[in-house]
């Protein structure tokens, strides 16, 4: 706490309520609190499903830290489950933050299903109605937190690996809530800032990894990278491509390993037309890697392989994903794609009146597809998030379920150092076949 002369009282931030509120009471010191407006509650869950080893000793580490901490469990996994006996144990009111529209319906939905004497509140996407358990995204909290941070006692961040970012963050400095759960697959940052979400939520509480449970409450599964040649035109063109934005790059002293490299480059490239067409160039070179000819006769292969099967097809950006619909005549789902279609799409894919489904990121978390058997990449970025959601979304339980994820990459072009990247410091990924 710091002095403010201005009230001439001691003030601190929003987030510090718990540890301050819990010191006074151990001390033994009167206090008046006029700054809290959640209340204890008698929360009642109807959940069909009895939790799992797993689940179990998630929420007891939890609890073990005074429950304030970050559980991680793959995708799939049940976290949403952790988090259910998470709120009949606190019995506070409680605000759940979810990065995405889509995300939070499948909380308010599943909330309903459990806590059936409760109405589920919402803050998203055109609706706010706040109940004692509500359902927010990330956006929306951060609008409304300044007057609704003293009135939820328990705060749930799923994904939580979004908490640290510079704007989002706030969310949890202005929010009181003494008791704090965060839930994620992937808890790493490349930029270093999970130390900041340990601090914002309390530390590391619980960790399982996929292989712990492969095969018994995931899905086994298989990884096959596939290297695809590009055609004898493309190669010629990729070649000039990455070596005219490669020498560009060089002859101006810029090194895109280093952390300001990219952005210098842009800067480079617009001061000059040989900039700009190093520029195109590396746009050109980009486009051809990801989305070739012969990459795009290895996903009509690949879906032939699979007759039947539920498949989803994942691109690094949206046009790609769109060559991809068009070609094959498959639906497509982008960060564009408006939201009552984002939802009909998906509905008609999990009740399989569509067998293939093409995305660019937007369902890399928190879609709850359990049929889905077959994941392609059809191209990615570096991260090793990414690469273990896109692996989470096929391995939802089913009994006789075999998943398989490709890696379709293209032989001798960057993607190959792309795919090392992401595949480098997965301990926990066994090695493609």
């Amino acid at each position: 706490m710091v002095w403010d002369e201005r009230v001439r009282a001691f003030r601190a931030e929003a987030r510090h309520y718990g540890p301050i509120a819990l010191s006074l009471h151990r001390r033994g010191i009167p206090f008046s609190d006029e700054a809290k407006q959640f209340d204890k509650r008698a929360f009642t869950g109807y959940d069909e499903h009895p939790p799992r080893p797993h689940q179990k000793e998630s929420l007891a580490a939890w609890n073990s830290s005074s429950r304030r901490g970050v559980v991680v469990l793959p995708t799939g996994a049940g976290k949403s489950l952790v988090a259910r006996l998470a709120i009949t144990m606190v019995q506070r009111d409680v605000l759940i933050l979810v990065p995405t529209i889509d995300l939070m319906h499948q909380w308010v939905e599943q909330l309903g299903q459990v806590f059936r004497d409760e109405t589920i509140g919402i803050m998203g996407g055109g609706d706010f109605q706040v109940e004692p358990i509500t359902v927010s995204t990330y956006d929306s909290a951060l609008i409304h937190m300044e007057r609704l941070g003293n009135r939820f006692g328990f705060l749930i961040c799923d994904e939580c690996h979004h908490l640290p970012a510079p704007t989002t963050r706030q969310i949890a400095v202005m929010s009181m809530a003494p008791f704090r759960l965060g839930l994620t697959a992937t808890p790493e940052r490349t930029d270093g800032a999970e130390e900041d979400l340990y601090a914002l939520l309390g530390p590391l509480c619980h960790r399982c990894e996929i292989t712990e449970l492969e095969g018994a409450y995931l899905a086994p599964y298989q990884l096959e990278r596939v290297s695809v040649a590009l055609d004898p035109d493309e190669r010629e063109a990729y070649d000039i491509a990455y070596t005219r934005y490669r020498s560009f790059a060089a002859a101006n002293g810029i090194h895109f390993g280093a952390k300001n490299g990219w952005n210098r480059f842009i800067q480079v490239c617009a001061r000059s037309r040989e900039g700009r067409e190093a520029f195109a160039a590396y746009h050109l070179q980009k486009r051809l890697s990801r989305a070739s000819r012969s990459k795009l006769r290895q996903v009509w292969s690949l879906l032939r392989f699979h007759p039947g099967e539920q498949a989803l097809l994942f691109t690094d950006d949206n046009a790609t994903a769109y060559t991809i619909g068009e070609t094959f005549f498959l639906p497509v789902i982008t960060h564009k794609t408006r939201v009552s279609e984002r939802k009909s799409l998906l509905q008609a894919f999990r009740e399989k009146r569509v067998n293939a489904l093409v995305t660019s990121r937007v369902l890399n978390e928190g879609v709850d597809v359990p049929d889905v058997a077959v994941g392609i990449i059809v191209s990615g970025t570096g991260s090793v998030r990414e690469h273990v959601q896109r692996l989470g979304r096929i391995l939802r339980p089913k009994e006789g379920k075999q998943a398989i994820l490709y890696e379709l990459v293209s032989a001798e072009t960057a993607e190959t150092f792309t795919s090392e990247r992401r595949r480098q410091h997965l301990a926990y990924q066994r090695d493609f076949v």
